[in-house]
């Protein structure tokens, strides 16, 4: 094989990795309100989420196309606490979906660097923010500020899970640094641990709200099917791509530079804005909009102020466990809706 057919190939299949990326995390968010508008049942929806997730990394693995983490009890048992609050951010997520329009999930999803740089200050020891990124931060901040002052389909409901929602994810991805620093999983094994223990918490919170009695009844006034044709492809839907997300994700940021792999995801935040606007009217009002484009052009600041003073990335980006890079990885963890996306 000549050296021009092997670049051809190489260009070929880092393309694919891109555009797979790309379409995944931009489709992601949408995909997930969906599902909830036609499965309404968030633990039953997350429970097969997980499964989808840990089955489809144990398998991947098994053929080789992977190396993920042994799953041991005795990590497991170290793993527990980051498990649950990860399963309170993704349950917490799903039912802002629930009740609110994708854009004000990606509002409250841009919100978390400004309570990230703040917890990590206070709780790891980190140095401040610099001038520039707290610029940033104050921008996300009018940004989201302006859209909830305007926000025409505001409930108490939905705020109140967007609250919840902001909280976990933030505190999530502080513990999370945590114990990768700690436990030193690989990301597949970070994957694999994370979605298998919350499918072991899963019945727990089935039970303890109450939606075990809702499936149940569905099962029952269907004759033993709760799944109609919709739910069921919308289901199915959103499972394949929570896997596809993070598989897309690990590889495109393995085949490109940190700084592409950046753009992409800037690009896939403006790309789920205007599949959202397109496909239905589940949309915030056109100055609502605005305010949430204000609020993505303050994380695309907030990225490039953290990555001041740092040697420059021209070849293929590696997969990083430390520092900023964990905040773009753990948004591909499956079972999340990525919004950087």
């Amino acid at each position: 094989m000549s050296r021009s057919d092997s670049s051809k190939q190489q260009y070929y299949a880092t393309s694919s990795l891109v555009i797979g990326y790309a379409l995944c995390s931009s489709l992601l968010a949408v995909i997930n309100k969906f599902a909830i508008t036609y499965f309404n049942y968030p633990g039953l929806l997350t429970a097969l989420q997980y499964l989808t997730s840990s089955a489809g990394v144990y398998l991947l693995g098994q053929l080789g196309f992977l190396h993920h983490d042994a799953f041991t009890w005795s990590t497991a048992k170290k793993f527990l606490p980051a498990a649950l609050v990860f399963y309170l951010a993704i349950f917490t997520n799903t039912n802002l979906l629930r009740h609110a329009n994708v854009d004000t999930f990606i509002v409250f999803r841009s919100l978390t660097p400004l309570l990230v740089a703040v917890a990590d200050t206070l709780f790891r020891g980190q140095p401040r923010p610099s001038r520039l990124t707290f610029l940033s931060l104050l921008v996300i901040l009018a940004g989201a500020v302006g859209y909830v002052a305007n926000d025409s389909a505001f409930t108490l409901t939905a705020y109140s899970w967007a609250l919840a929602y902001l909280v976990t994810i933030t505190t999530e991805m502080v513990y999370i640094k945590h114990m990768v620093s700690t436990l030193e999983l690989n990301t597949w094994g970070l994957v694999l641990y994370n979605n298998l223990l919350s499918l072991m918490i899963a019945p727990v919170f089935w039970f303890l709200t109450g939606e075990h009695t809702e499936v149940f009844t569905a099962v029952n006034a269907n004759g033993g099917n709760v799944f109609e044709p919709v739910a069921f492809f919308a289901v199915a839907l959103s499972c394949v791509f929570g896997f596809l997300i993070s598989f897309f994700g690990f590889a495109a940021r393995k085949a490109i530079s940190a700084t592409a792999f950046t753009v992409t995801g800037v690009v896939n935040k403006f790309l789920t804005v205007v599949i959202n606007v397109v496909i239905w009217d589940k949309h915030a009002t056109p100055f609502g909009l605005v305010c949430l484009l204000v609020t993505i052009c303050g994380g695309v600041g907030y990225q490039q102020s953290v990555t001041v003073g740092k040697k420059p990335s021209n070849g293929p980006s590696q997969v990083s466990n430390k520092g900023e890079d964990d905040d773009e990885m753990m948004e591909l963890v499956p079972g999340k809706v990525a919004t950087n996306v």
